[in-house]
């Protein structure tokens, strides 16, 4: 029964974050720091994503990978499905390509790297994760070349310049992309502070012993 209510803790925190995530990557940071328009760079929706890769590492850590990757897909499926209602299908559509993808990569990274020291798996595999995901996430939900997704967002398409240095111009996603991925990272370096604490909490089940 407690196996039982912790996976589904844990389904439901990846719903909640997946979600938030898929309504604030449509909304641009406002304001600018140093000449550089915050829109250009970054949605709100970089700061909540990374929080799917720590759940995602605690469940991998307690119940080893087969039991994460069915927390994945749980959260995947539900997610979605309320996706489509709160965002557009071609959000949905991107963000689910890039979440099972991103996910299922973090899981085999983080379980190759399990014995190693503490931080190794949830640090490298949330950057691995991060980097798929991006890719998959902006060039689905904005670049021309997937419009059979659903219309292009014309804003997304102007040119803006490349992390808000004038010497270089591409599409406005492009540097949101790049915005996006540095702020994974930074935030996947916090996520080791509470993945470090609920270390002597979220301990490894007898039956998780080795990578598989």
């Amino acid at each position: 029964m407690l196996t039982n209510r912790t996976f589904l803790l844990y389904v439901a925190l990846m719903t909640v974050v997946v979600v938030a995530s898929n309504v604030l990557v449509q909304y641009p940071l406002p304001g600018s720091i140093a000449g550089m328009q915050l829109g250009d760079l970054l949605t709100w929706g970089a700061f909540s994503y990374p929080v799917a890769f720590l759940v995602t590492d605690l469940t991998n850590r307690q119940f080893g990978p087969r039991t994460a990757r069915k927390v994945v897909v749980a959260g995947f499926v539900v997610a979605i499905f309320l996706s489509v209602l709160v965002a557009t299908p071609r959000i949905a559509i991107a963000s689910g390509s890039a979440f099972l993808l991103g996910q299922f990569l973090d899981i085999s990274v983080f379980n190759r790297l399990r014995r190693q020291s503490w931080w190794r798996a949830p640090l490298i595999g949330s950057l691995f994760g991060s980097l798929l995901d991006t890719a998959i996430f902006f060039s689905f939900a904005f670049a021309s070349v997937f419009a059979l997704f659903g219309p292009n967002d014309p804003f997304a398409l102007e040119s803006a310049p490349i992390l808000g240095l004038m010497t270089a111009e591409a599409p406005r996603w492009v540097s949101w992309a790049l915005g996006d991925l540095s702020v994974k990272i930074l935030v996947g370096l916090a996520m080791l502070l509470p993945y470090g604490a609920l270390m002597s909490v979220v301990r490894p089940m007898p039956a998780v012993k080795a990578p598989a």
